[in-house]
């Protein structure tokens, strides 16, 4: 039975934003904590660590985020491994999230002058405490820029998780589509949800690059 879109369908969609956030969130802090391990694994003195670590971005990078949720979903189903649609989500987002941000992390650390490893060195540091004291606080400005940049990109990519059945925005746009048949207006307040969500973040990039003056000659 087609229904009219009115406030409970209004209400509906954006009660699913919390789902996005939720994934979001999940998927930026479980693959930032693997993406900074890998950005230093990077950075190693083992030739075949840094190469292992390359590969694993390389590979991730090549393949669409979309496969490695199927992969995730359905491939692990048929080994005997069913996962929850917010699980399998989670992980996939999380993979690709760890491959982009290993690179973003690994060319800010990299951006710190070198003449800074030395100072540090000859205040005789460790190697971790070089990074923990003097590596990690001056590459963590130049990074939070493009970080907070590709959070963005993360946002718009959760609305792919609906092809496992997860209602998040974008699924709950098509629920709601599918009982009033109203695309237009539904996906255009799908749309501008995505759009306040979005925005501030993009704006927010913009300001730290500014105020940080990443990229500028100092």
């Amino acid at each position: 039975m087609m229904t009219s879109f009115g406030w409970a369908e209004a209400f509906f969609l954006v009660s699913a934003v919390r789902w996005t956030i939720l994934l979001t969130f999940i998927a930026f802090v479980g693959g930032g904590i693997l993406g900074g391990i890998i950005a230093i694994l990077r950075l190693s003195k083992s030739a075949a660590v840094r190469r292992c670590t390359a590969t694993y971005i390389q590979v991730i990078q090549s393949i669409p985020v979309l496969m490695v949720l199927f992969l995730s979903y359905y491939g692990l189903s048929l080994a005997g491994l069913e996962l929850p649609p917010l699980l399998a989500a989670s992980l996939s987002l999380g993979i690709y999230v760890s491959a982009y941000l290993a690179e973003i992390w690994r060319g800010a650390i990299e951006a710190v002058p070198f003449q800074q490893w030395e100072a540090s060195a000859s205040l005789a540091l460790t190697r971790g405490q070089q990074y923990r004291y003097v590596i990690i606080p001056q590459a963590l400005r130049i990074s939070l820029p493009p970080t907070v940049g590709f959070l963005v990109q993360l946002v718009k990519n959760t609305s792919i998780v609906s092809v496992v059945g997860f209602v998040e925005l974008s699924r709950a746009g098509q629920l709601v589509n599918n009982a009033t048949f109203a695309p237009f207006k539904i996906f255009g307040v799908v749309a501008l949800v995505y759009f306040l969500i979005c925005f501030p973040l993009s704006r927010l990039s913009r300001y730290l690059e500014r105020v940080l003056h990443v990229g500028r000659a100092h």
